[in-house]
């Protein structure tokens, strides 16, 4: 089943997926070489509790950060450490989650380190795009795979390779909540959408294969030809008109 929010509980999310969206705009200031992905995952965490919310992650599923911290080939879940340096011409992916009153936000961002490669600014564009693209088809009316096709025809006719093992989700009293949401699919199948209904669309766009592997650490996945990956997400409300982003921030990827 589908959870339909009440006003009350868009509310409370708006809340939630406000404060995902300003700690991006908090931590961009400081992703620069030479940071570890330990002191990000920290400033994210002190943040959110700055702001009386609590870090979603920390400890759901036995994840150890308050951040998923992903860099070039590692797509999603990377553990962050006090091992791993930025440095320049990576791509690095934030995938941050915010509880607060009993409600989520989630969101992802994929960020330049320095100076990186035409290729890399490339993938990072285009899965953006591809990010926007499937937004525009969260509106009531539309059908479910109207997202994952948009954002699987914009990617791949630019040559890339969309991640099938991983999905978006419906999202709200649960950071987890159906319908699952592929970045993939036809157009015109899968449920009606509605307004009321709360997503987190997230396309994970290869430079290679679709292929993807998990690390030894038991969270991180990473591509399986260790070419780059690019990973952005918005929380988003279904609405009769414009669907409505509820981690918006200021960032736009490259300026």
């Amino acid at each position: 089943m589908i959870n339909i929010k009440t006003a009350k509980e868009l509310d409370l999310m708006r809340y939630s997926a406000k404060i995902v969206g300003q700690c991006f705009e908090y931590i961009s200031e400081f992703l620069k070489p030479g940071i570890t992905t330990r002191e990000i995952d920290k400033k994210v965490e002190k943040f959110i509790r700055s702001k009386g919310a609590i870090p979603a992650f920390k400890g759901l599923y036995g994840f150890p950060a308050s951040a998923c911290i992903s860099v070039d080939e590692e797509v999603v879940h990377g553990v962050p450490s006090k091992k791993r340096v930025l440095e320049e011409g990576e791509i690095v992916s934030v995938d941050i989650g915010v509880l607060y009153e009993g409600y989520y936000g989630d969101a992802a961002y994929t960020f330049p380190i320095g100076n990186v490669s035409s290729e890399k600014k490339e993938l990072m564009r285009t899965t953006w795009e591809s990010l926007m693209k499937g937004i525009d088809k969260a509106r009531a009316g539309n059908r479910l795979s109207d997202i994952g096709a948009s954002i699987q025809a914009h990617a791949e006719s630019r040559g890339y390779s969309v991640v099938r093992t991983l999905v978006g989700h419906g999202i709200g009293k649960a950071l987890h909540e159906e319908p699952q949401v592929p970045n993939y699919g036809k157009m015109g199948k899968g449920p009606l959408l509605k307004s009321g209904f709360t997503l987190a669309i997230e396309p994970m766009i290869n430079i290679g294969t679709e292929t993807v592997t998990e690390a030894s650490d038991g969270f991180t996945i990473v591509t399986q030809d260790q070419k780059p990956s690019a990973h952005y997400e918005h929380t988003v409300h279904i609405r009769d008109g414009e669907p409505e982003i509820l981690t918006q921030h200021q960032l736009t990827p490259l300026g």
